[in-house]
């Protein structure tokens, strides 16, 4: 059994390293746009530069969501070695999974409409559902957290050592 759980550390730390390698290809990405957007040689009218700036803000924005979730599976799966089944454990690995998702779409939804008020009104109704879709899975999460109170009050020694795991993951 212990072999089985150090192949599935080796994994997550995998899955970390390549969410760190997506995450600095992106920052590069990005570095690329913005460097194309600011280019003085560049023949391109303002409209250009914005939207090659947006693309940038967009790229970051991912990258930072990657570098984010590797975070959350490196301190959740790696460090703490946590047991998913706990509520407490579930809501903690949840709640920093959603606040990454929520911001980004917010962030797309906000960059969407930027690009589409001038150049392309109509596509508009798809930045919204973007936006839609964000504040759905913002409430879904609040009633989930809500409803996840009752279950935390019935194992209260796993928040405890949840908080205890903080304190030894943070130093």
């Amino acid at each position: 059994m212990k072999i089985i759980q150090k192949l599935f550390s080796l994994g997550y730390v995998l899955v970390v390293a390549l969410f760190f390698v997506c995450a600095v290809a992106l920052i590069v990405l990005a570095g690329s746009e913005l460097w194309g957007a600011l280019r003085p040689d560049m023949e391109m009218g303002v409209r250009s530069r914005f939207n090659l700036i947006l693309e940038a803000i967009g790229l970051l924005t991912i990258a930072v969501a990657a570098m984010e979730l590797g975070q959350t599976v490196l301190e959740e799966e790696v460090q703490r070695s946590a047991n998913i089944s706990a509520p407490t454990r579930v809501r903690r690995f949840l709640s920093r999974f959603l606040i990454v998702v929520v911001v980004s779409l917010s962030i797309e939804c906000l960059i969407s409409v930027f690009q589409f008020v001038q150049v392309r009104p109509e596509l508009l109704p798809h930045a919204a559902s973007i936006g839609v879709a964000a504040a759905v899975i913002l409430a879904a999460w609040g009633a989930f957290v809500r409803l996840n109170v009752d279950a935390e009050k019935l194992e209260p020694h796993a928040m405890r050592a949840a908080q205890a795991e903080d304190k030894t993951v943070e130093t």
